[in-house]
């Protein structure tokens, strides 16, 4: 009975009264544990003890009448059940969205004192994620919805950790800062603002359950916007669980609202509420139509194709090796960021960085999710259209994984590089199936000479997609040259180049666009989630014996 007691007042803490059907004896043990705010044990997540997902809205955690079922990406089990909102029952989330003023929660004028509240949060979340006990929580949490190696679900949070720690205190209002230009005479000046949109609306991919989300979502907050999150339903509990820890630490539970759908039922919401801005991280094709239905009001971080360029100075070949498989098969691939077209240099095809990269990738396995569920009969089937190009041949992998029990319509393969000469990537025939992004462990590799650095340079400027890019070099004037004539918005250069790689300290996001959106940085935050306002300041005083003049 006390564990009850205690479980209801925890609940009611939370704000979550729509919730208190859940008090059985089968799920009060959801509610007793170390950590306050969690209410599921990532280690425990089963067929037999599924994890529940919940909607907030208006300031309350709410069920729903129907609930989906999640599947376990390594065995299949139905283990995490989502309650998720049909059409029926958007209504709530389009009045949240609809009462929030244009000018948002706050701006430079209106409620300053939200800017250090949120600087207040992130000082007690950063600490929170700082715990080991709470960052294996939600390195654990990620492993068990999106199969990544612990280091990979671990650099997650610490990332998330340490944005959190750039805008603690003071910093979330100097995010605001204006300026002042004097004017034409004298009580004239002009001040530029970084002004809220009001209600918005955030939609990010299942591959980055926690570091996606929650910096984007803590950008819009910081610039006064109202925020409805919308995560990829296999890997919403993530989010569900960290929101629990925001409000733990001081955030408002009305200042966001968090929802489970379809995307059909997510569109109508869109199409209804009519948020200022939507940013939307996924597929180019769905930031196509959303950018359509929601006529530009959009920030796009969508699909895609990276690429690498090996320069032509050979260095340090097993640690070039080891960077080109972290960028290509790290998170099975499933990175926007990852590598998926190689350009070697003639020196490097004459080194051994092929058997090396060979080598690497037969390391992989699914016993430490270094490799994990894709969608293996797409790209096995992408990979024999290839290997029908003239001159292609497969350098390793191309097979699907067995002895496993991961579900059907996921499966695995093995990392895979397929060889395409030059020529034929740039032929009309070939190139639009040779820049498919694949979004798994899989790449394309290719070979330059010395005279031919046009014509990779052709490749890259028929790209669609501009988002990471790696220039392997210290040649400064090879550097010069490939970034001079390219465009990705997040770009390495050097020995140690990557593709992969969003960390807190550097933007990343596609160039190219002007619907591109950033993440992470200062300038990346103000360039989603505001906008720009002047204020002219005009208050005289009049000019001695001024007179009205002539129509003009």
């Amino acid at each position: 009975m006390m564990y009850r007691l205690l479980a209801f007042r925890h609940l009611k803490n939370r704000g979550g009264h729509a919730s208190l059907d859940l008090f059985t004896s089968s799920n009060l043990s959801r509610f007793v544990h170390s950590l306050p705010f969690a209410t599921v044990k990532a280690e425990e997540i089963s067929g037999s003890r599924p994890a529940e997902v919940l909607n907030l809205v208006q300031g309350s955690w709410t069920s729903s009448s129907s609930w989906n079922t999640i599947p376990d990406p390594l065995n299949g089990e139905s283990f995490i059940k989502v309650a998720e909102v049909d059409e029926k029952g958007i209504q709530p989330f389009v009045e949240s969205l609809s009462q929030c003023p244009k000018h948002g929660l706050h701006n430079p004028f209106k409620a300053p004192e939200r800017y250090l509240m949120l600087g207040d949060v992130s000082i007690k979340a950063a600490n929170k994620l700082s715990l080991p006990e709470v960052s294996d929580f939600f390195a654990k949490l990620i492993q068990r919805v999106s199969p990544k190696s612990y280091q990979q679900a671990l650099g997650e949070v610490y990332v998330t950790q340490k944005f959190l720690e750039n805008f603690c205190g003071d910093q979330v209002r100097f995010l605001a800062r204006s300026f002042a230009v004097p004017g034409n005479h004298l009580g004239q000046q002009s001040h530029g603002f970084r002004w809220p949109y009001g209600p918005v609306t955030i939609i990010t991919p299942f591959n980055f359950p926690l570091e996606i989300p929650l910096l984007q979502l803590m950008g819009a907050l910081y610039m006064g916007n109202k925020p409805l999150l919308k995560v990829d339903s296999k890997v919403c509990v993530v989010m569900e669980q960290m929101l629990r820890l925001l409000h733990e630490c001081g955030l408002p539970l009305e200042d966001v609202d968090f929802i489970n759908s379809d995307g059909h039922t997510m569109n109508k919401i869109l199409l209804e509420a009519k948020p200022r801005m939507t940013l939307f991280t996924g597929s180019s094709r769905v930031a196509e139509k959303l950018a359509v239905d929601l006529k530009g009001r959009v920030k796009l971080e969508d699909a895609g194709f990276d690429w690498k360029i090996l320069g032509p100075d050979v260095h340090e070949e097993d640690y070039v090796a080891w960077v080109c498989d972290q960028d290509a098969y790290a998170c099975s691939g499933q990175k926007c960021s990852a590598q998926s077209l190689l350009f070697m240099h003639e020196n490097w095809s004459k080194s051994s960085l092929i058997d090396k990269l060979t080598g690497l990738a037969a390391r992989r396995k699914l016993d430490d999710l270094t490799i994990g569920p894709v969608t293996t009969e797409a790209m096995l089937g992408h990979m024999n259209k290839l290997l029908e190009i003239k001159g292609s041949k497969l350098l390793f992998g191309g097979e699907a994984l067995q002895n496993h029990n991961i579900p059907s319509v996921y499966g695995a393969i093995k990392p895979t590089a397929v060889f395409i000469p030059l020529e034929e990537i740039l032929n009309e025939n070939n190139y639009e199936l040779v820049t498919k992004e694949i979004f798994g462990p899989f790449q394309i590799v290719t070979e330059y000479k010395h005279n031919q650095l046009s014509l990779v340079l052709n490749v890259l400027e028929r790209m669609h997609a501009h988002l990471t890019a790696a220039v392997v070099s210290n040649d400064p004037l090879f550097l010069q040259d490939v970034i001079g004539n390219s465009v990705n918005g997040t770009t390495y250069v050097g020995l140690r180049a990557r593709t992969t790689g969003a960390p807190q300290n550097h933007w990343f996001g596609p160039a190219g666009d002007p619907r591109g959106a950033g993440i992470g940085t200062p300038e990346a935050i103000r360039l989603v989630w505001s906008c720009h306002r002047e204020v002219i300041y005009d208050i005289g005083p009049l000019p001695q014996n001024w007179r009205t003049p002539q129509p003009t």
